[in-house]
C-alpha cells in the first residue's frame, strides 16, 4: 500500500532563482508565496502580478498542491482555494491574508484512531448472515404458504380476494417487524457511542436494515410516514410533510414541530460514525421549519420555529438556527435569501387522513394484488410453465428446461422494458393537464397526487441508465417532456443520474453539458402548498456533478457551475462565470487546460469523432441490454429450480426459496463484478486527461454502466469490503462502509480502520466542457468521511483525518494527518466548530446503546411534536 501521509511523499522545494527577487518585489510574504508557487508551476520566476490563470495557465488541481505546500510552511498562513479564486495574484493574496481578521484557532488534532478487532469484525460478519440468511427463510416461507394459499383459490374473484388478503398481510409484516425489532432490540434510543463490529452496533445494523427494507419509504411525502415514524418513536406534529426516504434511524432522537417540511435528498439519520464509533444524537426542529433539497443534518443540531435551511446546505454537530432565521451553506451561515416562496393553503387534518386512506387503499386493493395475483397467474395458468415449476415434469439437466426459462425471462424483460417505455411517455404527460404552472395548489389533494405520480414515473432510473452519457438521453428526455428544442448534440449531453420534479417545465439550453447527479428543483413547497414552475438552465453551460439547480436560479448563459454548487437564488445574474461551493463564489469560467481539446468540437472533425462515439454508446446499449437480460434470465433459472426440486409445498419448499434469496444476492453480486472485470480485461485504470471524444472516454463511459444498486444490501457489513477488493478498490483491514460510493475502483486505495459514512461519495474524475480528468485517491488509516461528503480525485488523506458531513475535498487536496476538515469546499475546521471533547459523556463510551438523558438546549424551540 503506497504511504498515506501526504507529508512522507511531498517535498517542500526551493529553486535556484528565488522567484520572489524579482522587481517590484513587496514584503516577506509576497517573497515565499511566489517561491512557493514557481516551484508548482515549475518556473523561474512568477511577477507578483501575474494572474494564476489567466497569464500563469494555472489551473484549480495546480493551486490546490500550491495550497498544500503553502500549508506545510510554519513561515506562512494557511491558504484556502477559496483564496486563491478571490485573490488571483501573489500581490492581492498576500494583502489579502495580511489584513484577514483573526479567526478562531485551527481545530484541535483528532485523536488517532485505535485499531479494531479482527475477531469482531469477523464474528460480526458471521452473525450479520446469520440474520440475512433468517429473514430469506421467513420471506421464502411466507411466499411458498401465500403460493398455496392462493392456488387454493376457485375463479378470478376469489383469486384476487385472496391475493388481497395475503398481499395486505405481506405488507403489513414487512411495515411492523422494524417496529417490533426496534422496540424488543433498542429499546428507546438516547444518546450513546459504541463501537462498530461490537454486540451494539449488531443491534443497531438489524433495526437500520429492516427500516430500510420495509415498504413504507415508498409513502415518503404521504400522513402515513410521518404515523410511521411515530409509531418508531419519533416526536413529531401535526401538519408535518416529509419528502425524503433516507429514513432515520435512531428515531426517538429525531423532533419535529408542527408544519415542517423537509424536502427530498435530505439526511436526517441521527446518527454518525467517527473513527469507528457510532453515535447517536438529536435532531429537533421547531414549528414551520422548512429543510431544503440535499442537505444534511448532523446529530446535535436544531432548528427554531419558523426557521430556513437552504437547499445544498448542512447543519455541521452543535449548530443550531435560532427561530425565524435562514440559513445556508456547508457549513450554514445566515442569509436573507426566503426559500418558502409561495403562499400557504388550507390543508385540513381531514384532508391529510384522506389521502393518507386512499393511498392505501389504492395499494391494497389494486397495485398488491396486480403484482401477487399476476405472479400467481404466470406461474399456474400458463400451460408451458409445467416444465419449470412441477417436480414431476422438470428436468432440470433437460435442453428444454432452459430453452423454456430462457423463452420466459427474454418475453418478460421485452415486455417490461415496451410498457415502461410507453408508461413513462404516455402516463405522465395525460396526468400533467390537470396541474398549471404557477398556480398554487394545496397539499394532498387531486393535484399533489398527479404531481406525485408524474415525478415518480419520469424519474424510473432504467431508461437514464440505459441512455445516459450518450447523444440517445437527448430524444428519451424530449420524449418524456424536457424542452431541448435549442440542445445541440455533444454525445455526452447529460449523465445517467437526472433527477426533476416535473419534466415538462425543464428546459436547456443550446450547447450546455450536464455532468451526472443534476436534481431540477421546479417544484416549490410550504408546509401546506405547492406550486410547479419552469426552470431553464443557460446555453453554453457546464453542470458538473451532484447540482440541486431551483426554479429561480439566478445563473444564465456560459456559467460553470462546480461539483455540489449551491445554486444562488439571489443577487444578479450570474453570465461567463464558474461558481463553486456553498454558499457558492465567482471561479474563472473555464482554464487553458481545460480548453486544449476545444478543437474537436467543432467542424469536420468533430462531426467525425460524434459519429464514431455514438457507433460505440450504441453498441454499449446493446451490450448492457444483454447484460441485464442475462442476468434475468440466471435469476430466472435460480428461481425456478428451487421449485421443481421441491414443489411449491411445505418447508422445505419455503426454505429452498428462501435459500434461492440468498443464493440470488450472491449470483448477483459475482455477476456484475465479474462483468466490470471483463470490461476492463482485469487491468487497473491509469491517470487521463482526454477529450471526451477520446475513444478511452468512451469506455470510461461504459464502465460507469455496470450497476452497482445491489451493493447497498452489503451496507454495514464486511461483506461489502470483500466486493470492493473483488472490484478492484485498494481496502485495507476491518473498513466500515455506512453506504458510500466509488466511481474509480482501481483508482482508490483505502487504509485499515477507515469510516466511510452514508451517502458518501469517493470520485476519482472530473469532466468539464469537453474534458475528462481522473487521477488517484489514497485514504490514509483510519480515515473518516462523513455523510454526504464527497473527495474529489487527486486527493490524499493522511492517517486518523476526518472529514465533516457534506463537504466537499476539492481535486489535489492533502489533508494532513489527524486533521480535521470540513464545508464545501473543504478547509481545516477552526475550534468554534468542532464540539468540545467532552460533550459526550464518557460514560456512554461502551459497547451499548442506552444511556443518558438528552440535553440539546431547546429553549427556542416549542414543537408541539407528538409521539
Amino acid at each position: 500500500m503506497p504511504p498515506t501521509d501526504p507529508t512522507e511523499h511531498t517535498t517542500k522545494h526551493t529553486t535556484e532563482h528565488p522567484a520572489g527577487l524579482t522587481a517590484g518585489a513587496g514584503g516577506g510574504t509576497e517573497r515565499i508565496l511566489a517561491e512557493v508557487l514557481a516551484g508548482v508551476v515549475k518556473r523561474d520566476q512568477v511577477p507578483l502580478d501575474s494572474h494564476f490563470f489567466d497569464d500563469l495557465g494555472a489551473n484549480s488541481l495546480v493551486m490546490a498542491h500550491f495550497c498544500a505546500r503553502v500549508r506545510k510552511r510554519d513561515d506562512l498562513p494557511s491558504v484556502s482555494m477559496k483564496d486563491v479564486y478571490g485573490n488571483p495574484t501573489i500581490r492581492s493574496l498576500a494583502a489579502a491574508l495580511t489584513d484577514t481578521p483573526a479567526e478562531a484557532p485551527a481545530a484541535p488534532p483528532a485523536e488517532a484512531p485505535v485499531p479494531g478487532s479482527t475477531s469482531r469484525y469477523v464474528l460480526c460478519g458471521a452473525a450479520q448472515l446469520l440474520i440475512f440468511a433468517a429473514y430469506c427463510f421467513l420471506t421464502g416461507l411466507v411466499t411458498v404458504e401465500g403460493y398455496q394459499w392462493i392456488n387454493a383459490g376457485s375463479g378470478a374473484v376469489d383469486v384476487y380476494l385472496r391475493s388481497v388478503v395475503f398481499g395486505g398481510a405481506a405488507f403489513a409484516g414487512m411495515c411492523v417487524l422494524p417496529v417490533a425489532a426496534k422496540w424488543v432490540l433498542v429499546g428507546r434510543w438516547q444518546r450513546a457511542e459504541f463501537p462498530v463490529w461490537g454486540l451494539a452496533y449488531l443491534r443497531f445494523w438489524t433495526v437500520r436494515a429492516l427500516l430500510n427494507a420495509n415498504p413504507m419509504r415508498l409513502f415518503t411525502g404521504n400522513p402515513l410516514y410521518v404515523l410511521y415514524l411515530r409509531a418508531l418513536g419519533a416526536r413529531i406534529g401535526k401538519g408535518v410533510t416529509i419528502l425524503s426516504p433516507a429514513v432515520p434511524v435512531c428515531t426517538d432522537l429525531l423532533t419535529v414541530g408542527a408544519g415542517t417540511i423537509i424536502r427530498k435528498d435530505s439526511y436526517f439519520l441521527c446518527y454518525r460514525v467517527v473513527a469507528g464509533r457510532v453515535r447517536t444524537g438529536p435532531v429537533t426542529l421547531g414549528r414551520n421549519v422548512h429543510v431544503g433539497e440535499k442537505t444534511v443534518l448532523d446529530i446535535g443540531t436544531s432548528m427554531g420555529d419558523g426557521s430556513q435551511l437552504g437547499h445544498a446546505s448542512a447543519l455541521f454537530e452543535g449548530q443550531a438556527v435560532p427561530a425565524g432565521l435562514r440559513w445556508h451553506g456547508s457549513p450554514a451561515q445566515p442569509t436573507d435569501v426566503d426559500h418558502v416562496r409561495i403562499p400557504g393553503a388550507h390543508c385540513s387534518t381531514a384532508r391529510r387522513a384522506a389521502y393518507g386512506l386512499a393511498s392505501l387503499l389504492q395499494l391494497l386493493l389494486m397495485y398488491v394484488p396486480l403484482a401477487v395475483g399476476g405472479s400467481f397467474l404466470l406461474l399456474d395458468l400458463a400451460p408451458r410453465l409445467e416444465v419449470l415449476i412441477d417436480p414431476d415434469v422438470a428436468d432440470m439437466i433437460s435442453v428444454r428446461f432452459y430453452a423454456e426459462a430462457v423463452g420466459i425471462s427474454l418475453a418478460l424483460f421485452a415486455a417490461a422494458i415496451v410498457a415502461g417505455a410507453v408508461t413513462v411517455t404516455l402516463v405522465p404527460r395525460l396526468l400533467n393537464l390537470v396541474i398549471r404552472p404557477g398556480q398554487v395548489y394545496p397539499l394532498y389533494g387531486p393535484h399533489y397526487s398527479a404531481q406525485r405520480a408524474v415525478a415518480r414515473l419520469t424519474n424510473l432510473k432504467f431508461f437514464k441508465w440505459l441512455c445516459g452519457d450518450s447523444s440517445y438521453i437527448v430524444h428519451y428526455l424530449r420524449a418524456i417532456g424536457y424542452d431541448l428544442s435549442h440542445v445541440e448534440q455533444t454525445g455526452s449531453n447529460f449523465g445517467t443520474e437526472m433527477q426533476h420534479e416535473n419534466p415538462y417545465l425543464v428546459s436547456v439550453g443550446r450547447g450546455t453539458m450536464v455532468a451526472d447527479g443534476l436534481s431540477v428543483l421546479n417544484t416549490d413547497y410550504s408546509g401546506t402548498s405547492f406550486r410547479v414552475s419552469r426552470t431553464s438552465i443557460g446555453a453554453h453551460s457546464f453542470l458538473g456533478n451532484h447540482i440541486a439547480y431551483p426554479a429561480g436560479g439566478r445563473t444564465g448563459e456560459n456559467v460553470l457551475l462546480a461539483t455540489k454548487v449551491m445554486v444562488p437564488l439571489d443577487g444578479e445574474l450570474r453570465e461567463n462565470v464558474g461558481l463553486l461551493g456553498s454558499p457558492s463564489f465567482e471561479i474563472p469560467r473555464s482554464v487553458e487546460r481545460d480548453s486544449s481539446f476545444d478543437h474537436l468540437r467543432e467542424g469536420d472533425e468533430f462531426r467525425r469523432r460524434l459519429a464514431a462515439k455514438n457507433r460505440y454508446n450504441l453498441r454499449t446499449i446493446g451490450l448492457f441490454l444483454f447484460v441485464r437480460w442475462l442476468h434475468s434470465f440466471l435469476l430466472t433459472v435460480l428461481g425456478f429450480a428451487a421449485f421443481a426440486v421441491y414443489g411449491t409445498h411445505g418447508i422445505a419448499a419455503g426454505a429452498l426459496v428462501g435459500a434461492s434469496l440468498v443464493l440470488g444476492l450472491v449470483l448477483t453480486a459475482g455477476y456484475y463484478v465479474l462483468v466490470e472485470r471483463l470490461i476492463t480485461r482485469f487491468r487497473r485504470l491509469v491517470p487521463r486527461l482526454v477529450s471526451i471524444y477520446d475513444p478511452h472516454f468512451w469506455w470510461q463511459e461504459r464502465l460507469w454502466k455496470v450497476p452497482v444498486d445491489f451493493l447497498v444490501v452489503f451496507n454495514g457489513t464486511p461483506f461489502k469490503n470483500l466486493l470492493w477488493r473483488l472490484l478492484g478498490v485498494r481496502v485495507g483491514r476491518r473498513v466500515f462502509d455506512d453506504g458510500a460510493a466509488i466511481t474509480e475502483r482501481t483508482l482508490t486505495t483505502i487504509g485499515d480502520d477507515c469510516t466511510l459514512g452514508a451517502h458518501s461519495k469517493i470520485q476519482a474524475h472530473s469532466q468539464e466542457d469537453g474534458t475528462y480528468k481522473s487521477d488517484h485517491i489514497v485514504l490514509g488509516r483510519g480515515v473518516t468521511l462523513g455523510t454526504g461528503a464527497l473527495v474529489h480525485y487527486g486527493v490524499s488523506m493522511g492517517d486518523g483525518s476526518q472529514l465533516a458531513p457534506d463537504s466537499f475535498l476539492l481535486k489535489g487536496e492533502e489533508v494532513p494527518c489527524l486533521a480535521r476538515w470540513g464545508g464545501n469546499p473543504a478547509v481545516a475546521l477552526r475550534s468554534d466548530q468542532v464540539p468540545p471533547a467532552g460533550q459526550v459523556d464518557r460514560n456512554s463510551r461502551s459497547d451499548r446503546i442506552a444511556h443518558t438523558t438528552d440535553t440539546t438546549d431547546t429553549a427556542q424551540i416549542s414543537t408541539g411534536a407528538v409521539r
